[in-house]
């Protein structure tokens, strides 16, 4: 009997790569997939899902907050994170969560096979760059706040322009990226702070020694 999974991914071409890894596999079937939260809170009620793969950055929420709803929601489900975010906070909210696994997008079809049977048995799965991560992050002396944010330079210099208070348009032309760009910046470092808007973006990032 096969594992009937789900996709939610905003990204076209990652939902089609994926369907298509695993379209010669008996073991796994592909049974929907989304592009938001709001299609996935939808679907999954009229779906039987065993297993969800959930990117962390989707249009209308993200896939820490999403998989919170969707586990109080559907207690039974897995719930295996699959993204391009390498950094262990992110890890560490979504199986703070309750997320069973967390797969970076460059993950192989044998170590995909193997998270959906070990998440499926009741275990965590971390693909081994993830764990190691972890494993160094809980070494290392923590702030006072207890957290460890790192942040790339690109994203760095976007906190900075948001602590002088300039608008996206601002920003994108102080840094020459696209608007989108900023946008994206912007919703990873809320992500990586835990934050919900730029006044607690600031606040932490000073707590932290970052400005």
């Amino acid at each position: 009997m096969s594992i009937e999974i789900a996709i939610t991914d905003d990204h076209e071409l990652v939902l089609e790569g994926i369907k298509s890894m695993l379209q010669d596999t008996k073991e796994v079937e592909v049974v929907s997939t989304f592009s938001n939260a709001k299609q996935t809170l939808k679907g999954l009620d009229d779906l039987s899902v065993e297993v969800l793969l959930l990117d962390i950055n989707l249009p209308d929420t993200n896939g820490i907050d999403l998989s919170k709803q969707l586990l109080k929601k559907f207690p039974d489900l897995k719930i295996i994170a699959l993204t391009s975010h390498d950094d262990a906070s992110f890890a560490k909210r979504m199986l703070k969560n309750g997320v069973h696994g967390y797969l970076l997008k460059n993950t192989d079809k044998i170590e995909l096979l193997r998270a959906l049977k070990t998440v499926l048995s009741g275990e965590i799965y971390l693909q081994k760059d993830m764990s190691d991560r972890l494993l160094y992050q809980r070494s290392k002396p923590k702030a006072k706040n207890g957290l460890n944010i790192k942040l790339t330079r690109r994203e760095h210099e976007v906190l900075i322009a948001i602590s002088e208070e300039l608008t996206t348009q601002q920003i994108s032309e102080k840094l020459f990226i696209s608007p989108k760009t900023v946008e994206t910046h912007r919703s990873n470092i809320i992500l990586k702070f835990g934050a919900k808007n730029s006044v607690g973006i600031i606040k932490m990032a000073i707590e932290n020694g970052l400005l």
